[in-house]
This record gives C-alpha cells, sequence and structure tokens, in this order.
C-alpha cells in the first residue's frame, strides 16, 4: 500500500465518522464539595459541534484520491 491509498482509506473513514456523530461530546470534572464526611463532585458534559460540510469535504477528499490513485495506477502499467 503505498500513502496515497492509505490517506484516501483515513480521509473517507474519517468523513463517515464525521456525519454520523455530528461533532465530539466529551465530560469534564469540575471543583467538588466538601461537607464533613461527604463529598459531591461535579461532571460538566461539553459538546463541540462539527460541521457536516467538513465530513462532506473529507469524504469527496478521500474518493478522489482514490480515483487519482487508481488512473495513476493504470498509466504506470501501460
Amino acid at each position: 500500500m503505498n500513502l496515497k491509498l492509505v490517506v484516501a482509506i483515513l480521509l473517507i473513514a474519517l468523513g463517515v465518522v464525521a456525519l454520523a456523530y455530528q461533532g465530539i461530546t466529551y465530560t469534564s470534572m469540575g471543583e467538588g464539595i466538601q461537607i464533613g464526611p461527604m463529598h459531591m463532585a461535579t461532571e460538566r458534559t461539553r459538546h463541540i459541534p462539527l460541521p457536516p460540510i467538513l465530513g462532506v469535504i473529507a469524504l469527496v477528499g478521500g474518493i478522489v484520491l482514490l480515483v487519482v490513485e487508481r488512473k495513476g495506477s493504470g498509466r504506470a502499467a501501460a
């Protein structure tokens, strides 16, 4: 496998994942309160949205790289 093929497959996979999930969600721990023997902590869930256009661009870019790779390998053999 050459580098173009690997990059094309990664772009296609990332494009599909970006379109499916529409963003990244993560949880962070906040400061807590301690009252006597009891301790309370806070969790904060945040979401970083990914615009669908990014997924489409990655998907199309990967497909274009695959098409260019196939055309290029056809010329080399001739």
